[in-house]
């Protein structure tokens, strides 16, 4: 908006001869008038103009070669009806900022968590969502990482079917509220990053092809709708669309980075591709503060993380199948669909921490192909672990957490695991009390059915007629309501709660593990189920990681140097156990004894070098 008031408008509408800005009213209410405003061919497909008449808070729609229909601004900033109703006119300069010392956030020290605005609180609002920031930041979060808002049809959604990519959907409050919460995010020490879809948009609400048919490309196939064009005719308005929304959400609402949903889904044959332009983009709308951008890459290629120098995108991290999926596989038994190619063995769970990825050119059986590039030279930091987010946790027959799919003591020993390695952890909204509540799909869309379901069938045991029965409808409301948190189970879950907490403040406190050092680890086999991960840290100063996820097991004889101490003669001290009583759990007898090591099953314990006063 001119700093003298009015409007100007501006579209690409290439294979339009006329268009016109249609103001419809103000402050969400439509008064029945309706001024037309007609906008000048530029002769570059894009067509603009000027209403001294517009303000903020005016409804307005565009009308195309004098068609009856009217339809919303592709780059709405809000769409206060959904996405068929008007755009409003938003101006972001008169929100007040108080951020203006925060520094942003990069990659390494960072502590992810998930978050679906829209079932975080009962409210599922804004307002609501930051009442909680202080309690993920007492705990020991970072950075959140908001799944999509990009404005969708519907009551409720996961929003990975969003059509207005510049409007926060109406749903959580309007625009101006997520500024509020960001900037309360950033007064209490937390990142925010936006999960952002930039491969496909959502099958209701997408008007783009009315504006222009080179928004979308029949070159390559996208198993969520129309493959988007980066590299055709046409491509590089399509390019400055989504290159424009990075930037926008950094500039205008102070995000601290991007997850890039599905990049490998992003086809661009051209030079640069339009990963390393939307990341080199987004950097420098931040300015001087550091943001963090990380892509969801299934092939597990590293061209996203690799500086464009040497041919990649220039991103920070990547989200890691690999340890989920051997995470799961140790959880729960089960290896089928996806999970066939992981045995959860020890030497797996070593390899995650010194390598990140398990899969960096092997056969992939399940795939039947080749899978993932050497990543042997990224830090650990580059690495997002996981054992639980949204996809994964719907992807079964009831949406249940891992813990009630686990045995106790081996949830927390794998708990261990994910927030003490060097990889970048990540947590799943209400993992951290061990949330009772459900995460399903739920989509208040009319879709056909026999996607998901088919999708789902690649699970042998969600394949059978009785099991699919069973599934919860996505576009039952109570589906969606079953998913909302209760934050009163803090207090109920204390004990793991509790676990979470300490966990995390070790990993921030401790010298050895917040360096987050992959390089300086070593791990050892040490039984059917049971390994040691070494930190070593400067003169001598070590950290073990003894991890048991079977039954108790007495290592003797001993021949395992990464057991010997530090200190000849002295045995380890316990530092931390996953069987405290402060847990729930039964104690822990020193493991490191005359008589050799005994290690407590279905457990994880850290041991530090005993002081020579001891």
């Amino acid at each position: 908006m001119p700093p003298e008031g009015g409007v100007h408008f501006r579209v690409w509408a290439p294979r339009r001869k006329k268009v016109e800005a249609v103001l419809e009213g103000t402050s969400g209410r439509l008064d029945g008038r309706f001024r037309a405003v007609s906008l000048q061919d530029e002769n570059n497909g894009y067509f603009s103009g000027f209403s001294e008449e517009a303000g903020t808070g005016t409804l307005y729609r565009f009308r195309l070669d004098g068609e009856d229909r009217l339809l919303p601004d592709p780059a709405s900033r809000y769409q206060p009806t959904g996405p068929d109703g008007p755009s409003q006119v938003i101006d972001p300069s008169r929100f007040r900022w108080t951020d203006q010392a925060w520094p942003g956030v990069t990659i390494e020290g960072q502590v992810l968590y998930e978050l679906h605005c829209g079932t975080f609180t009962r409210e599922g609002t804004w307002q609501a969502a930051a009442r909680e920031l202080h309690a993920l930041a007492q705990m020991g979060v970072t950075l959140l990482e908001i799944m999509p808002i990009a404005d969708f049809a519907g009551r409720f959604g996961w929003s990975y079917d969003g059509v207005n990519l510049y409007a926060p959907t109406r749903l959580y409050g309007a625009p101006d509220d997520f500024r509020r919460f960001i900037d309360a995010a950033h007064s209490v020490g937390l990142g925010v990053m936006l999960d952002v879809v930039c491969n496909h948009l959502g099958p209701h609400g997408n008007y783009l092809a009315e504006f222009s048919s080179g928004y979308f490309s029949t070159r390559y196939k996208n198993e969520w709708g129309m493959a988007l064009n980066f590299d055709g005719h046409d491509s590089t308005p399509v390019r400055e669309f989504f290159i424009a929304n990075a930037v926008y959400w950094i500039s205008e609402f102070h995000i601290d980075g991007l997850r890039i949903d599905a990049a490998y889904t992003m086809c661009d044959e051209s030079t640069p591709h339009i990963l390393a332009e939307i990341t080199r983009s987004a950097r420098r709308a931040a300015g001087n503060r550091s943001i963090v951008v990380v892509a969801e890459n299934e092939p597990q290629t590293i061209t996203c993380v690799q500086d464009e120098k040497e041919g990649g995108y220039g991103m920070d991290g990547l989200w890691n199948e690999d340890f989920h999926h051997s995470a799961v596989v140790a959880l729960t038994g089960r290896a089928e669909a996806y999970f066939t190619d992981y045995l959860a063995t020890p030497q797996e769970f070593i390899s995650l921490a010194k390598w990140g990825f398990l899969y960096q050119g092997q056969f992939y059986s399940w795939q039947k192909k080749r899978r993932g590039t050497p990543a042997f030279g990224l830090k650990g930091a580059a690495f997002i672990n996981y054992i639980q987010n949204h996809d994964q946790i719907a992807n079964s027959l009831r949406g249940e957490r891992l813990h009630k799919l686990s045995n106790r003591g081996r949830y927390k020993a794998i708990t261990a695991l994910l927030l003490l390695g060097p990889g970048t952890p990540m947590l799943f909204q209400g993992q951290e009390f061990c949330a009772s509540t459900p995460f399903l799909y739920f989509a208040d869309l009319q879709l056909d059915p026999s996607g998901r379901l088919g999708f789902l069938r690649q699970f042998r045991s969600l394949a059978t007629p009785e099991v699919q029965g069973h599934l919860a409808n996505p576009r039952d409301i109570q589906t969606f309501e079953r998913c909302k948190l209760d934050f009163s189970e803090r207090e109920r879950h204390a004990d793991m709660y509790a676990l979470h907490c300490d966990l995390l403040r070790l990993r921030r406190e401790d010298p050895v593990f917040r360096e987050q050092r992959a390089d300086t680890l070593e791990g050892a086999v040490l039984g059917h189920d049971a390994f040691v991960l070494r930190f070593f840290g400067e003169a001598g100063d070590d950290r073990l990681l003894v991890v048991n996820l079977g039954r108790d097991l007495r290592f003797v004889p001993g021949p395992e140097p990464l057991l010997a101490p530090p200190l000849a003669g002295a045995p380890w001290a316990l530092l931390w156990s996953s069987e405290h009583p402060r847990y729930g759990g039964s104690g822990t007898p020193a493991l490191d004894a005359d008589e050799g090591w005994r290690i407590p099953g279905n457990a994880a314990v850290v041991l530090e070098p005993r002081k020579r006063n001891d």
